[in-house]
């Protein structure tokens, strides 16, 4: 009978949309005219779901069922028609009759389109090509679609679109309503593992005075009721400590945390943190506890501990490794940080190995930029890095046989930090001593530093007994169990720059580069105080010069890189159809935004140089000046008219 074919395509070119949309309001105004508005439906009595119905064949056929579902696939041939009903469950068809509904109600189901909304009541059959489907004996539409949806064998692929527009990605990718489903159902069991152990959730405040607990940027806003600026929080941590000292002993919380950062794929400004804390425990229970949570979560989300993410093969059924971070620098690259005495060793190093580092950077976090630089993607099993510098973990308990390092682990599965645990510091003196050096590193101009907080400093004075805790990304740990590559794809709404905020940026822009000098002729921008190097007197072959691949590159992307106050991460179109990533430390002179869109010029035949632990893979210029006068450097990173190609040459 054909009956999973369609007569309609469900998507018309793009130049007919506005002709669709006119279509089917005039549908919709003759359906009201005639007193028939399906606006006015209130209710229908839905009772079952198109994959009970499939499972449980056997104990539906012949009998009647009452569905409800928006139509994705339509046949009409005559007498008879065919629909495919979409609900939360999936698809089933529904087989409509002249007979059955009647010649008027056939009329107006032959009018419904793509995409409208309908009840349906019938009995349950098998056709002759063995599809369950409804026998329909009433068809009433609940709801108009007055937009058509996608083309149905494409879907919706353009990813902005998706992200965007979730509520369309939902209806047209079933993977992608998967993802949701799962993270649902892992936020359940997280649950459920916790409460199994005693655990109590609770809820603490978004926004707060001080944005402690994590090394993080926040973002800023103003109380009108109390004429108080107020932050965001960026982590979870120092009121549920309060609770700690409080006597709740076991307590978690799933909640939002907000970091005025860059996106990309593994970065949202907004996004889920659950956190937990266990009284009279430490890093070595909280080891134990999440190695049994993620079996766990494994197991009932997957049904299996042995995962696969982008085709890498993860056991999570096997003992996680454990690793000091000094033992694992001393794996990947043969130097042993326990041996570096001074910090003029560790920059010696760092500068030999092309390891960034700030001014203000000690030998402990010049150790972790080691990490980042040579160790971290290795991590690709799951690895406990454990006993890190004292320097970067400013809430952690000291190892009492070393000083140096703190009590604390971080889970690595596929190169990535999937958690991060203490055990917590709670000697109120010492945790003073390290706000105050979090708060020169603020003064210095660390925007991430933490700062002192006294209320939480008094708590602790109260007194907070030996503490295990943990914080999770919940995002990170849904992408590992979906095997989904990038943070936008398991955030239903991720955060993205407003359409028309393209167009005020372009007037903006434009009136900026009146007064930034791209279009500005040179008589009317004062150059007088310039200082002007002297030229280099060695001379190159033009043999030499023509090596260097100088070519226009058009910016798609630009984040600053997590942990560096100087480097941009770029990602460039080079006129290859393969994106490059060039590391550019000019986050000084430019924000990341302001860059997209932009075109430059790139070397693009240099040897890879590792950067933060990522791959840069050439340079972009810049013109370089100082003022006279003035040891205060100027940088104009090169920009050309955007007319110029992606991959264009120079010569």
């Amino acid at each position: 009978m054909g009956e999973n074919q369609e007569n309609q395509n469900n998507q018309a070119p793009v130049e007919d949309t506005n002709h669709i949309v006119k279509a089917r309001r005039d549908k919709l105004a003759e359906l009201q005219a005639a007193g028939q508005d399906p606006f006015q439906i209130t209710k229908f009595d839905q009772e079952q779901h198109s994959q009970e119905i499939k499972d449980h064949f056997d104990d539906f056929e012949n009998k009647e069922v009452s569905i409800a579902g928006r139509i994705m696939q339509k046949r009409v041939m005559g007498k008879a028609s065919f629909v495919h009903i979409q609900d939360k469950q999936g698809r089933i068809q529904a087989y409509i009759t002249r007979d059955e509904l009647g010649e008027d109600e056939y009329k107006k189901f032959k009018k419904m389109d793509i995409g409208d909304i309908v009840g349906v009541k019938g009995y349950v059959f098998k056709t002759k090509m063995g599809e369950i489907s409804v026998h329909a004996q009433s068809l009433t539409l609940l709801s108009k679609s007055l937009y058509p949806l996608p083309e149905k064998f494409h879907g919706l692929q353009d990813t902005d679109t998706r992200y965007r527009q979730r509520y369309v990605d939902l209806i047209m990718n079933e993977d992608s309503k998967n993802v949701f489903i799962k993270r649902s159902q892992i936020l359940r069991e997280i649950r459920n593992f916790l409460d199994a152990r005693g655990f109590m959730e609770v809820e603490t405040p978004m926004l707060v005075e001080n944005a402690g607990g994590a090394a993080a940027r926040p973002f800023e806003t103003h109380y009108n009721a109390l004429n108080e600026d107020v932050k965001l929080r960026i982590s979870l941590e120092l009121y549920l400590k309060r609770l700690i000292v409080g006597g709740l002993e076991r307590v978690f919380e799933i909640g939002r945390v907000f970091r005025n950062e860059g996106v990309d794929t593994r970065h949202n400004p907004e996004f889920t943190l659950m956190e937990l804390y266990q009284a009279y425990t430490d890093y070595n229970g909280m080891m134990e506890l999440t190695e049994s949570m993620f079996r766990y979560l494994a197991e009932k989300v997957c049904g299996t501990t042995t995962i696969s993410y982008q085709g890498t093969e993860i056991d999570l059924g096997k003992p996680f490794r454990r690793l000091s971070m000094t033992e694992a620098i001393k794996e990947q690259c043969g130097i042993d940080f326990d041996t570096v005495k001074t910090l003029e060793e560790a920059r010696a190093l760092a500068d030999e190995h092309n390891v960034p580092y700030e001014e203000h950077h000690k030998i402990g976090d010049i150790e972790n930029g080691f990490f980042e630089t040579f160790c971290e993607e290795k991590m690709i099993q799951p690895t406990f890095i454990m006993d890190h510098p004292v320097e970067i973990s400013p809430l952690t308990k000291k190892k009492p046989s070393d000083p140096s390092k703190v009590e604390r682990f971080e889970l690595y599965i596929y190169g990535r930090e999937m958690c991060n645990a203490y055990s917590e510091l709670n000697d109120p003196i010492d945790q003073r001593e390290r706000f105050k050096a979090q708060d020169a590193l603020a003064a210095a101009g660390d925007e991430e530093a933490n700062h002192t907080d006294e209320d939480f400093l008094h708590a602790m004075e109260i007194g907070l007994p030996p503490t295990g805790g943990i914080g999770y990304g919940i995002d990170r740990l849904v992408m590992l169990l979906t095997d989904t590559p990038a943070i936008r794809d398991v955030l239903l709404f991720p955060t993205m720059k407003s359409l028309n905020a393209d167009k005020k940026a372009a007037k903006e822009e434009a009136e900026a580069e009146e007064k930034s000098g791209f279009f500005t002729p040179n008589d009317k921008i004062d150059f007088s105080n310039v200082k002007i190097e002297p030229l280099f007197e060695e001379e190159v072959d033009f043999d030499t010069f023509s090596k260097s691949d100088f070519r226009a590159v058009k910016v798609k992307a630009c984040v600053a890189v997590p942990k560096s106050k100087k480097l941009l991460q770029f990602t460039l179109d080079d006129g290859t159809g393969t994106d490059r990533t060039i590391l550019s430390g000019i986050h000084a002179f430019y924000e990341p935004e302001e860059l997209v869109g932009k075109t430059l010029i790139a070397i693009t035949n240099l040897p890879p140089r590792k950067m933060m632990g990522i791959e840069s893979c050439g340079m972009l210029l810049s013109a370089v000046n100082n003022q006279k006068d003035s040891e205060e450097e100027e940088l104009h990173l090169l920009m050309v008219d955007n007319h110029i190609p992606a991959g264009a040459k120079l010569y």
